[in-house]
């Protein structure tokens, strides 16, 4: 690889510009607005804004969304899902499992898992 194109993959990584790009590239897959630049610049500015704690990140999944996510791991309607199974569903969501301390006797609850997958949706923004 020549030093010119390692130089702007570090560029890319120090940045984290592919997952800013991703995660911008799924808002608009989801609202797929009539004016995808000027929605661009909206979810921009509201990272920006989200940042200075004025407003809040962009979110592609809502309540409703999350809850519906949690009713399809949790297939038999126990009320919980395993950690095996929130694990899952971060990665699915491009969200990081770095750093969960879970042990598999854990139960994870809908209230549980909105909380912590939101959680996670702001630390994923809060890098840029």
């Amino acid at each position: 690889m020549a030093a010119g194109e390692q130089e702007a993959r570090d560029y890319l990584q120090r940045h984290r510009l592919p997952e800013l790009l991703h995660r911008l590239g799924a808002l608009l897959l989801y609202h797929r607005p009539e004016r995808p630049r000027e929605f661009l610049i909206r979810m921009l500015e509201r990272v920006k804004a989200g940042k200075r704690a004025e407003g809040e990140y962009p979110y592609l999944m809502d309540e409703a969304n999350l809850a519906a996510m949690f009713g399809l791991l949790d297939v038999v309607g126990q009320g919980h899902i395993t950690p095996a199974q929130y694990r899952e569903a971060l990665k699915t969501l491009g969200l990081s499992t770095e750093d969960l301390q879970l042990g598999d006797d854990v139960n994870i609850t809908l209230d549980v898992f909105k909380e912590e997958v939101k959680k996670k949706m702001l630390e994923s923004w809060a890098v840029y």
